[in-house]
């Protein structure tokens, strides 16, 4: 039959974009390679990417850590993590504590080097470890933002503060209320001041200055880098982009961690953002918006060890005898939250929101999010604010959907009258068809109505995908009973009669409750449509529900749930308008 031809090919293109979704990126996506150390990237001279050759003496913030970096966020081994507290045991430090941020700077370079997210944690467990952000050098995954000054001119012999700087300061501890001020004197005539304050959330505001007390004028350059040791894994290749990112040069940017390996990738720009998003987390350097820079990210190897790089020129100051130059900049280092990051970007930070990939279809998967996020602030609960909006959706389409289960039940009336036409022209095909569409014609039938309620459903289904894979406010959000993040799959499987036996299945079998009571919504909505004649579409139309289930185990619980209660609501739809059609 026509219709089921079409909502075969429907399924099994569905089946196809889904499986696709779900495992492609794991074979198909490229794996960043180390590139040999005789093809470092340089950057533009005078900027400390260009000063890093093995020839020339490190600048200002390049020393790298020893080991290659986990992404942040991953629980550290044993080792890791003895390694960490030796690392920050090693000098002097400035206390950061804020509502939603822990960590420290170390004198010694000015770096901001040791972040915790203090409302973030590994694991669903709130005891589990705070989510670790930025890491110090001398730890296998170094990663942390540095700020400075470089001489304008190259061959100018100045001495300027670097990674071995040792600043001093009067303050122990940086909160919201209270800045900290960092002071060196390179006992040559000039006197650096870094006063470094932080907001309740993420940003962190840095005021450069220059006191000169010589005799001639100093040129100087501000920059800013952040530097991460290691080519960091990605959660989803094809689901969401991860790696350096930036808005520059009237654009938002995004580079591909493989690409870096090959070449750098430069930038003039006015104002803007750069720097490394992550499935959840952001760090990003916040120059003058008003100002021209020169930006890149790049690659490097050193002893052996693969390093990313995103740093910026600023424009230089002049620092006249008895005289002060000065320079700001921000640095952003937390978690991508999307009403944060759009206040940021309301404040002057062009397109700082768009750190959340949300796809080439963010007109659908940014908008389904802000309404899950309102109806999560009315309901309370992320898992009833998808079966709110689910509900939403089934209402905004009824019209569409009553139209096509009117349809359906013409079909299904219809079926022991096609039975009778195939019987009449066993040997004839075209004639079958014929006395069919006519037969469809009389009683205002359409074949193609079923497809219909997957249609509609396909382009809801694919975008909540994407707000669940990758908004943190998903993250470790919670349901009921044994869901308690839907963002992850259903941890109960069938095989353990889910917990019951003191087993753990594997991975194959971890086909939890809501994929079971999904598929079972599948096969009682399958029933209801007009059953295929042909035999062995009807074997491969029983075998659907099966092959969801199976499916969708490995998918994030909240989309599972979407997909049964979506079905539910469209049995009692359509149960209703075929029982008054007489088809039921």
């Amino acid at each position: 039959m026509m219709d089921q031809k079409n909502l075969l090919l429907a399924i099994v293109i569905s089946v196809v974009i889904l499986v696709g979704f779900q495992f492609g990126f794991q074979y198909l996506s490229p794996r960043p390679k180390e590139a040999p150390v005789s093809e470092q990237a340089k950057g533009p001279p005078g900027s400390p990417a260009a000063q890093n050759s093995p020839s020339q003496a490190p600048a200002p913030g390049v020393k790298t850590g020893p080991a290659i970096a986990p992404t942040p966020g991953t629980p550290p081994t044993a080792e890791q993590a003895r390694t960490r507290e030796q690392a920050l045991a090693q000098g002097a430090r400035i206390k950061i504590d804020t509502p939603r941020l822990h960590g420290s700077i170390a004198l010694k370079g000015g770096r901001i080097d040791d972040l915790t997210l203090a409302d973030y944690h590994d694991t669903v467990d709130p005891k589990s470890p705070d989510v670790v952000l930025l890491e110090p050098t001398g730890t296998p995954d170094a990663y942390f933002a540095e700020f400075g000054w470089v001489a304008a001119d190259n061959g100018a012999k100045i001495k300027l503060p670097g990674a071995d700087t040792v600043w001093a300061s009067s303050d122990g501890t940086l909160t919201p209320s209270s800045p900290v001020t960092l002071t060196w004197d390179n006992g040559e005539g000039l006197v650096f001041t870094r006063k470094i304050s932080v907001d309740s959330n993420y940003m962190f505001t840095l005021e450069e200055s220059v006191k000169n007390m010589g005799s001639a004028p100093v040129k100087l350059d501000p920059y800013g880098l952040v530097s991460r040791s290691g080519t960091p894994p990605v959660s989803g290749y094809y689901l969401l982009y991860e790696g350096p990112i930036g808005y520059l040069d009237g654009a938002v940017q995004d580079v591909k961690y493989a690409s870096l390996t090959e070449k750098p990738a430069e930038y003039d720009s006015k104002g803007g953002w750069l720097g490394f998003t992550d499935k959840y987390w952001l760090t990003a350097l916040v120059p003058p918006q008003g100002e021209a820079i020169k930006a890149q990210f790049r690659h490097t190897v050193d002893n052996g060890v693969g390093r990313y790089q995103t740093d910026y020129l600023g424009s230089t100051v002049t620092i006249p005898p008895d005289g002060t130059g000065t320079a700001s900049a921000r640095f952003f280092g937390g978690a991508k939250e999307l009403n944060l990051l759009e206040g940021y970007a309301a404040s002057g930070i062009p397109l700082f929101d768009y750190s959340i990939d949300f796809g080439w279809f963010w007109f659908l998967t940014k908008p389904i999010f802000r309404i899950l996020l309102i109806l999560e602030g009315l309901i309370g609960n992320f898992g009833l604010a998808i079966l709110a909006f689910t509900f939403c959706v089934k209402l905004l389409f009824f019209p569409l959907a009553n139209k096509s289960y009117r349809a359906m039940s013409k079909m299904k009336l219809l079926q022991p009258q096609m039975q009778k036409l195939r019987e009449q022209y066993p040997d004839d095909k075209q004639k079958q068809q014929t006395e069919i569409m006519a037969l469809y014609k009389r009683v205002g039938a359409n074949p193609l109505a079923g497809c219909l309620p997957i249609v509609i459903q396909i382009p809801v289904f694919f975008s909540l995908y994407k707000v669940l894979f990758v908004t943190i406010e998903m993250r470790h959000a919670p349901f009921y009973g044994w869901i308690h993040d839907l963002s992850a799959p259903d941890p109960t499987s069938f095989a353990n009669l889910f917990g019951l036996i003191p087993y753990t299945p594997p991975h194959a079998l971890m086909i939890g409750l809501w994929p079971l009571i999904m598929g079972v919504t599948m096969f009682l909505q399958q029933k209801l449509n007009p059953q295929p004649v042909d035999p062995m579409q009807a074997k491969m139309f029983m075998v659907l529900p099966v092959v969801f289930t199976y499916m969708l185990s490995a998918f994030p619980a909240g989309l599972v749930i979407y997909w049964a209660w979506n079905n539910t609501l469209s049995i009692a739809q359509q149960w209703v308008i075929m029982h008054r059609a007489g088809a039921a």
